[in-house]
């Protein structure tokens, strides 16, 4: 087992991509081990896809790129900006509020950071912030993506320990509305030092305009989580209905689709996914060796004899995935840690769905941190920064939300059961 986490560290610090590296080692581990037939490495590639739910993934990333095309994004932009951006440090509200509607739509961080980033970050230039605190922004509130429902890094958690999604997806709200607010908690704390400028008041007939324009783009989340959450679809037909309704609106109601833009749009989405999926695929069976070692009884071992297991599990847990994520992708890493950390967490009486929160929302933070940080890259290379004056523009508001993992290690029970207290004859 030395050996091949060796052997991965090694691979990935030279730069090979992290699906590659995990399946290259797969491989190896699966020679070494002659007890182990090598066709198990390649069923387990086969058998980590063959969760229907998993089709989910691909349909919230085509919904993502139909709001793109359909300009919704920039219309919650315009709505925003009308009724915050006279505020002073009025665009960073904005901008924080705008992944987090975003986020309600799509599920993935990158997409947010490209969408919102694109406008944001040049508009924030101009008025007169300075780079670091437009990236830094754009970047930090672009995770709230991952933990705001729908999330594909919840639909992959979900499928890995087979709990049900709609109830996890509940368990995100609460978490992800902390997200934003404490990051718009950092952003009033810095506009006291920095001076932050404002812009010009809106017309209130132009505010009403602009509500009106982006009603359809407004109501998309409220449709698709009180829909799973109501047991009206489910999460892969959410999926689908957020690709239709964003297709609908961007053809006929806002124009801005083509149906001569339809094929790439298709075919950029098929290239997105691939990534994901591919990473799933070679991490399962990698887990399958993980399995072979025994790793999860020896977890449960080092932490069913400490005072306060559950809170130091917990709290361990979180640093680990601090720093795996700024190496590894958010669904690879959980295919090759959930199955290890599950059993000593249910040992230790800790919730699955807020096992599921930590890792999910602690993966998130790693979208930003260096030398990955995929969403620190893109909003670095809008806003023409490097990424290590990137992350130091995204630190305050990186900060703000490992505040959030601190209370779910402290009341996981609290996060846990929002489900059943909301809704206590559906769960």
């Amino acid at each position: 087992m030395l050996i091949i986490g060796i052997s991965l560290v090694i691979l990935l610090v030279l730069g090979v991509p992290v699906s590659f590296a995990v399946g290259a080692v797969s491989i190896a581990g699966a020679i070494l081990l002659t007890d182990i037939p090598g066709a198990e490495i390649f069923a387990g590639m086969i058998e980590s896809l063959c969760d229907p739910l998993l089709l989910a993934v691909p349909l919230f990333i085509l919904a993502a790129n139909l709001m793109n095309e359909g300009k919704a994004t920039d219309r919650l932009i315009d709505v925003g900006t009308a009724l915050l951006g006279h505020r002073r440090g009025g665009l960073a509200y904005v901008n924080i509020l705008v992944s987090m509607i975003f986020a309600g739509v799509t599920g993935s961080s990158q997409e947010d950071t490209v969408s919102v980033g694109k406008n944001m970050i040049p508009s924030m230039i101009r008025q007169g912030y300075d780079r670091k605190t437009a990236v830094g922004v754009t970047a930090a509130s672009s995770t709230i993506g991952s933990v705001i429902p729908p999330s594909v890094s919840m639909v992959v958690f979900s499928t890995l320990v087979h709990v049900d999604t709609a109830e996890l997806f509940l368990c995100g709200l609460l978490p992800g509305i902390l997200f934003g607010l404490f990051m718009m908690a950092a952003v009033w704390i810095l506009n006291r030092k920095k001076q932050f400028p404002s812009g010009e008041r809106a017309e209130g007939e132009t505010v009403k305009h602009l509500v009106m324009e982006s009603l359809p783009a407004l109501l998309t989340p409220v449709i698709l989580i009180g829909g799973i959450v109501s047991g009206w679809f489910t999460v892969t037909e959410a999926a689908m209905f957020a690709c239709l309704y964003s297709l609908v609106t961007g053809i006929f109601f806002y124009g801005e689709i083509k149906p001569s833009r339809l094929p790439g749009i298709f075919v950029d989405t098929m290239k997105a996914a691939a990534l994901p999926l591919f990473a799933f695929a070679t991490a399962g069976s990698l887990g399958k060796l993980v399995a072979y070692y025994n790793l999860d009884g020896q977890v449960l071992e080092v932490f069913s004899g400490m005072e306060g297991g559950a809170f130091f599990f917990l709290l361990a847990v979180e640093i680990l995935l601090l720093i795996v994520g700024m190496f590894v992708d958010a669904s690879p890493a959980m295919i090759l840690l959930v199955p290890i950390l599950q059993p000593a967490s249910a040992a230790l009486g800790i919730p699955v769905l807020a096992l599921g929160l930590a890792v999910v929302i602690t993966l998130s933070l790693g979208l930003v941190t260096p030398p990955y940080g995929p969403c620190l890259l893109i909003a670095s290379g809008i806003g023409g920064l490097s990424m290590e004056e990137g992350f130091r523009g995204t630190l305050p508001y990186f900060l703000s939300s490992v505040l959030v993992l601190l209370l779910l290690a402290a009341a996981p029970h609290l996060f846990a059961e929002l489900p059943v207290m909301l809704f206590p004859g559906r769960f």
